[in-house]
């Protein structure tokens, strides 16, 4: 800014000039609501035709009320001290007269009389005069005499002090001419300035807060005869607290202050652009913003949801919205939640970020405000696509692929895009031909002609995608390939944290079909995973021997607690021989299929024979109700001399629950994993279709399944289960537990709930407990450690399933232990089981 000096007048000169100005009377006119007070001009008062002043302004304190930003015109020649009137919305205040405030305006001289000649505010009292002309980059302290080219450049200055001061401004009046409507004098006051008045808030439900205290801090121009604004009157006392740096950015002030800066640097840097909202970013429509903070929201990691929307009551078009986090806000109460069955998870934990856009009177749709931080944990850039408003632009991305891929097989889902391996890498240079294992023999099933060649092609290319991927192939006696596993990157890691339980199914090894073998357990919220699969084109054990030796080649070495397989002996030898210290179990689930293959007849002869037989196999857990059960279902049906029964009963203690109670099954007998798996890959294993097609497909289903998980991730990460009640114990499984797991536990808990204590003896630090369930027989022992809270009970849930028994957690709460003990949580069931 230039700055222009004047000769600071001497005092006698400025004593001079003073007192030769006429004098103002005042008159003070009651009427029946207000008091007025009236300057009446006398004869010689030296009026600027200029400003075309026709009356002087009341008191310097005028308690307007004004809410919001505004400014009053006057052009009365009565103007009330107290004026009551109030505005809602941003504008001028015309209240048709100009006024003068003897104080301001009019001026004083040096011995405190009042005089009347406006003229005064040209005269700088501080004894020197500074003239500031249209430079906005440099700023000065606001003080009497400074003038401005403008009141705009004056209200910015003035503006600037009290962000930096600590308090905002409002625009309280503004006199102007008769005769052409250029302003005469201004005053900007502190927005704390006067009172509101109460009459109006009587019936209001949701009154505002209070925000005025009569403050008397203010600043006042007039023009001069040279056209600029000087500063006539200066009041910095202020009668409340100003607000700190850090809280600054809040003052309405200092919100306009950034936004005019935001809008003028975003239009000089109109074409740089990083994807992030900026505040006066400008918009050509309010969809074009949402599109806008959508996609921004995408690579965060959060969906969007329009909250308010403010429209012009004169043509309906928008004038304000705002977008905010899809968890902003709370849900409100609602009596009927006590009556619903299944009620609605939880989403809103009122989080703050947004962006509001209002219209601008160039059209455009500028950001007004916008809040970046977040109060929960984002979601990962694999799981975005599930988000309620990324799932258009996902769906479109799914269909553009489908059209660019042009194969036969479509995607179903949009798994294929959240899920595709990193690519990029050169082979690794190993050999898979597994040359020290060759079968001594010729191998047991042909393969069809140019499968080979399909086979080593497709895992070049999977190996080229991704570096990690491992394959092996065993040869026999004549060098060709009979027996072929792979596994990629992501099997890999599923088995580090779930390869505790392993699912082999060799179920497909059926007449005129591949002889396809997968490995698969369950993840933390109970869905299938698979570790790995095998053509195998022949039977032996030396075959099996190999097979499984290569499977823990590829998971670094470890193995599996539990193993699961159909009931074949060649593969129980073979698992005797490689992995002796696993458990090997028959899969219950298997049982019932070979049921339904080997005595079809009786599950068609009779109706009821498949709920009885399901009965006795999946849902009896003690060995006496097995064998009870198993009677009666061989008197009732009269099976006493089927073969293939008495030849699965005697090697009942490899499959049936009531025998395997000590052995960790990861829950895999309730969970039907196999029956989707066959339907989805059967027509695929037929031998005149194309391997590549059925490698194709198996991709897809495992990318399904993968899918499936991030969907349970997302979900786990966005809802919290609901609580049967306020229950520490089940609040802390809650925050442990995924979802599906909780909802076990906390069945188990409602269960104890009807568990009663009968007796109880004492020995040392343990404590022998009998517990039943109320009305029930059936009784169970429970032992307690006092010294490290370790409870067992002999229904062994928790040995076989992970999971606390009823039985164990109404001991827990008898010892008024309301904490899950460590020891009794697997990491396996639990939200960090990946960590």
């Amino acid at each position: 800014m230039d700055y222009i000096s004047n000769p600071p007048p001497c005092e006698e000169d400025v004593k001079d000039k003073v007192e030769s100005l006429p004098r103002v009377d005042t008159d003070l006119e009651v009427e029946s609501h207000y008091a007025e007070v009236s300057f009446v001009d006398k004869p010689g008062a030296d009026n600027d035709d200029e400003h075309g002043l026709q009356s002087a302004k009341v008191s310097s304190i005028d308690k307007f009320g004004v809410d919001n930003d505004g400014e009053h015109e006057c052009k009365s020649l009565k103007v009330s001290s107290d004026d009551n009137c109030e505005m809602d919305v941003d504008g001028e205040r015309d209240c048709q007269g100009p006024r003068l405030s003897s104080i301001e305006e009019c001026g004083k001289d040096l011995d405190g009389k009042q005089v009347q000649n406006p003229k005064v505010a040209s005269v700088g009292l501080t004894g020197y005069d500074i003239s500031i002309k249209d430079e906005p980059d440099e700023y000065v302290e606001p003080k009497v005499g400074v003038e401005f080219g403008s009141e705009e450049l004056a209200y910015k200055c003035y503006q600037r002090y009290a962000v930096m001061e600590g308090f905002s401004i409002r625009k309280d009046f503004v006199n102007k001419s008769r005769i052409n409507g250029a302003v005469v004098s201004r005053r900007y006051t502190c927005f704390r300035q006067g009172h509101r008045p109460s009459k109006h808030e009587a019936n209001v439900r949701k009154p505002r807060q209070e925000t005025r205290t009569g403050c008397l801090a203010h600043m006042t121009i007039a023009r001069q005869p040279n056209g600029n604004f000087r500063v006539t009157h200066f009041e910095t006392r202020h009668n409340h607290e100003l607000v700190t740096p850090t809280t600054a950015y809040m003052l309405p002030s200092h919100k306009r202050l950034t936004f005019a800066q935001a809008v003028e640097a975003n239009s000089s840097n109109s074409s740089v652009t990083d994807g992030v909202p900026r505040l006066g970013m400008g918009f050509d429509s309010e969809d074009l913003a949402y599109e806008f903070y959508n996609a921004y929201a995408g690579r965060v990691g959060f969906s969007v949801r329009k909250d308010y929307v403010n429209r012009s009551k004169i043509d309906g078009a928008v004038a304000s919205r705002r977008y905010t986090c899809f968890r902003e806000g709370f849900r409100q109460k609602d009596k009927r939640d006590l009556n619903v069955k299944r009620p609605r998870k939880e989403t809103r934990i009122g989080c703050l970020a947004q962006l509001v856009i209002a219209r601008q009177p160039d059209g455009k749709y500028r950001v007004t405000h916008f809040e970046e931080k977040h109060n929960h944990e984002l979601v990962a850039a694999c799981r975005v696509r599930m988000l309620r408003s990324q799932k258009r632009s996902a769906v479109g991305q799914v269909v553009e692929a489908n059209i660019v891929d042009g194969s036969k097989i479509h995607p179903k889902s949009l798994s294929e895009l959240m899920c595709k391996p990193a690519g990029g890498q050169e082979n690794l240079g190993y050999d898979p031909i597994d040359h020290k294992s060759n079968l001594p023999s010729k191998r047991t099933r042909e393969m069809r002609n140019g499968e080979p060649r399909d086979i080593l092609k497709y895992f070049q290319s999977k190996q080229l995608k991704d570096p990690s991927f491992f394959h092996s192939i065993q040869l026999d006696a004549e060098e060709q390939i009979t027996n072929v596993f792979w596994a990629d990157a992501k099997m890999v890691v599923d088995y580090s944290d779930f390869g505790d339980v392993v699912c082999f199914d060799t179920t497909y090894k059926l007449k005129d079909c591949r002889p396809f073998a997968p490995f698969f357990g369950v993840n933390n919220h109970k869905q299938m995973v698979i570790f790995g699969a095998a053509l195998l084109y022949d039977n032996t054990v030396e075959s099996f021997k190999w097979l499984l030796c290569t499977f823990i080649e590829a998971m670094s070495g470890k193995k599996p607690k539990t193993i699961l397989t159909d009931q074949d002996a060649v593969m129980a030898e073979a698992i005797e021989a490689v992995l002796p210290e696993t458990h090997h179990r028959i899969c219950v689930w298997h049982v019932y299929q070979n049921a339904l293959t080997y005595i079809s007849d009786i599950f068609l002869a009779f109706e009821s024979f498949s709920n009885d037989f399901c009965s006795c196999i999946f849902y009896h857990e003690e060995e006496e109700d097995f064998i009870n059960a198993w009677k009666v279902m061989l008197d009732t049906y009269g099976l006493w001399e089927n073969e293939w029964l008495n030849e699965i009963f005697k090697a009942r203690e490899k499959w049936s629950i009531a025998y395997g109670k000590h052995i960790f099954c990861a829950d895999i007998k309730t969970v039907q994993l196999c029956d989707g798996f066959h339907t989805n890959l059967r027509k695929y294993l037929k031998s005149d279709l194309d391997v590549l097609q059925f490698f194709k497909h198996l991709g897809r289903v495992v990318n399904d399944w993968r899918y499936k998980e991030l969907e349970a991730n997302y979900d786990m990460s966005q809802h919290m289960p609901r609580l049967m009640g306020d229950v520490i114990l089940l609040k802390h499984a809650r925050d442990i537990y995924t979802p599906s797991i909780f909802e076990l536990f906390q069945l188990e808990y409602e269960k104890c709930l009807n568990v009663v204590v009968s007796h109880c003896t004492e020995s040392g630090s343990l404590f022998k407990y009998k517990v039943g369930t109320y009305g029930h027989l059936q009784e169970y022992i429970v032992v307690f450690n006092s010294s490290d809270n370790r409870v067992v009970c002999n229904c062994m849930k928790f040995e076989s399933m992970g999971v606390l028994c009823s039985h164990a957690l109404k001991v827990l709460d008898y010892r008024n232990i309301k904490v899950l003990p460590k020891q009794y949580v697997l990491k396996r069931w639990t939200r960090e089981a990946r960590v």
